[in-house]
């Protein structure tokens, strides 16, 4: 059943509202009078546009997704140069971000990976595709600087779009669990060092 303009933008109201609550404190630590609360709306207009707490968790991360590579593609067409140069405005966004605040501080997956991987099958699924596609674009890119000649040539796009993930989800977690943003500085040197032009 298509849903109206004003339904949708109710739908969408919910999601928005909550996407704060469920940052801070994470899937299982709010509750749905919490959020109902926060959205002002009653408890079955909520069921009308989800089935249960874990279909809302699904939308949430599945529309978490769609905007994150949404941000991605935009920071890279706003970054003039090579491979390089957009694969590095990447990662300093993640650091901080002029509109956006620092990406690692708000990330949905650094908060929420361990926790809806054990809680939820449909969430931890939409949440390792999200990954997946990111880790892939990251790899389209690191081939397209070595044809370019601003990647070394001597690395495995894909191997490497994984390591760099790795390395930057690891600093994001204990840059939160820190309060302190040294280990995301020190992750963006880290990656400089191994993409770096001279080499290969």
């Amino acid at each position: 059943m298509k849903r109206s303009n004003k339904s949708e933008a109710t739908r969408q109201h919910i999601l928005d509202t909550s996407f704060e609550l469920v940052l801070r404190k994470g899937f299982v630590g709010v509750g749905l009078q919490e959020i109902l609360k926060a959205c002002g709306v009653p408890k079955g207009s909520f069921y009308y546009y989800f089935e249960s707490k874990e279909a809302f968790g699904c939308a949430l991360l599945a529309q978490y997704i769609h905007d994150y590579k949404a941000k991605i593609e935009q920071i890279w067409l706003q970054t003039d140069g090579s491979a390089y140069a957009r694969l590095m405005a990447l990662w300093q966004a993640w650091i901080e971000d002029p509109v956006h605040g620092g990406w690692a501080e708000n990330c949905l997956i650094v908060k929420l990976a361990a926790e809806v991987s054990d809680l939820s099958e449909d969430m931890r699924k939409i949440l390792n595709f999200g990954v997946t596609k990111l880790t892939e674009r990251v790899a389209s890119l690191l081939h397209e600087g070595q044809q370019e000649g601003s990647i070394p040539k001597h690395i495995d796009p894909n191997k490497m779009a994984q390591v760099m993930y790795q390395l930057w989800l690891g600093a994001a977690l204990l840059a939160k669990l820190a309060q302190d943003k040294a280990p995301l500085h020190l992750a963006l040197e880290t990656t400089q060092n191994l993409l770096d032009p001279i080499k290969g």
